[in-house]
């Protein structure tokens, strides 16, 4: 996710200002206020939330522990960090059960927002859970809606329970009352929308609501609206009194209006992100990882997450015990191939390091390159992923004319996997002692 990055940068050059101060002045913590008010206008944070956040930071800024503390711009930075988490909520928000299974999940938002594919990612993350989550299809207005489901909900691997386009009130009942039936443990209703807010579209979901009483009631807005989002997010929660927001499209152009505004204005939180186009791609909101990468500091947690869902504990014993041993092959550089782009966009992963992130925006990280390699060590022979020293000139031009490539690329992946065996002997040897941890 590239997250908030123009924000990110501006912090960044804000607080390196700091730094370079060493022992700080009253004015000095008032000015750098003052430039983040302004980048958080420009972010396209509420007026109101982003006048409020500089007081509350500004208050504690200027207290005599930080001006004549030793390190004053890291305990500034501390304070932003911990202003910028309590903004978004203290903590991640997660769904509540209901105690009288199924629980209902209703999710409601304009058209465009991504409600449909949300509810399937939602489903999916549930099902990934341990959940046994039922889709219910109850927009019966916008064309191919029901079938747009049906589709999602067939990659997501869960099953979808429409009744066409009668009332839609009836069919989050049937839903339910079949979900008992048969075990279904959640029940997700896509809940129609429109272009814009109004009284019809409230009224059927205030049936909805009455009549299937649901857990969970998530507003799904689309990010890169800003302080558009904002006010859709005002406005359903004073007529549904909404459990929770979904945020869509975070990892597009996104300026961080929204996700730093909508807990402060409407008191309900983020409770999940979209992440990109995949089924999979669906994150809990943590406030305090997000405010830790708009700083820069990284986001190691996630990181961490990321990685276990890629690569197995056993997978990574083994893979250790090739380290250790000096054994590593072609076919155990293709398996992590596919585990780093399990993982997600390189850019991303790098950003959550802390250190890189506000340092990749002009990093050229050609993420076809790994696609290329793969297919060069696809088109090797069994015994030349276990032994790539006997890969000599007419091997190298069978290699290159199998993957479409040229000899000079596989010469190249040649060069860089022995380098990579040499820095496992410095592994064996000692040298990186924490490497593997």
């Amino acid at each position: 996710m590239a997250l908030f990055n123009s924000l990110s940068e501006r912090f960044n050059h804000i607080f390196s200002k700091l730094k370079n101060r060493g022992r700080l002045t009253e004015l000095e913590i008032k000015e750098a206020m003052r430039e983040v008010r302004m980048a958080l206008l420009e972010a396209d944070v509420n007026y109101l939330v982003a006048k409020d956040f500089v007081k509350n930071v500004s208050e504690k800024a200027v207290g005599d522990q930080v001006l004549k503390s030793l390190t004053p711009s890291q305990q500034v930075i501390k304070i932003v960090k911990d202003e910028l988490t309590n903004l978004m909520s203290s903590n991640n928000q997660k769904l509540q059960v209901s105690s009288n299974l199924p629980t209902v999940i209703m999710m409601c938002g304009l058209q465009g927002a991504g409600k449909t594919t949300m509810c399937a990612k939602l489903g999916a993350y549930l099902k990934k859970s341990g959940k046994k989550p039922l889709l219910v299809a109850c927009d019966i207005y916008r064309p191919a809606a029901i079938n747009q489901l049906q589709i999602v909900g067939k990659q997501a691997g869960v099953e979808v329970f429409e009744r066409g386009t009668q009332n839609p009130v009836k069919t989050a009942q049937q839903a339910v009352e079949h979900a008992k039936k048969q075990g279904f443990d959640t029940v997700i209703i896509d809940t129609a929308g429109r272009l814009h807010i109004n009284q019809e579209l409230m009224d059927e979901l205030k049936n909805i609501k009455a009549k299937v009483s649901p857990t969970e009631i998530l507003l799904v807005v689309d990010a890169m609206t800003g302080q558009d989002a904002v006010t859709v997010a005002e406005s359903f929660n004073k007529d549904l009194d909404i459990t929770g927001v979904v945020l869509t499209k975070l990892d597009g152009d996104t300026r961080g209006g929204a996700a730093l505004s909508i807990k402060a204005i409407t008191g309900k939180p983020i409770k999940f992100t979209g992440v990109g186009e995949k089924i999979g791609d669906i994150e809990p909101f943590y406030p305090d990882r997000i405010a830790s990468r708009i700083l820069g500091m990284g986001d190691v947690l996630s990181l961490i997450e990321k990685a276990q869902e890629a690569v197995s504990e056993e997978e990574a014993k083994a893979l250790e015990k090739k380290f250790r041993e000096n054994s590593f092959t072609f076919d155990d550089y293709l398996k992590q191939i596919d585990s780093v782009k399990k993982m997600g966009n390189i850019k991303d992963l790098l950003s959550m390091i802390p250190g890189i992130g506000g340092k990749i925006k002009n990093l050229d990280i050609d993420e076809h390159q790994i696609l290329v390699n793969k297919a060069i060590i696809q088109s090797m022979t069994p015994q030349e992923r276990l032994m790539p020293e006997i890969i000599k000139a007419s091997r190298r031009q069978r290699i290159a004319k199998g993957s479409g490539t040229s000899v000079q690329q596989v010469n190249q992946l040649l060069k860089q996997f022995e380098q990579s065996k040499e820095m496992m002997k410095q592994l064996k040897n000692g040298k990186f002692k924490n490497f593997m941890r």
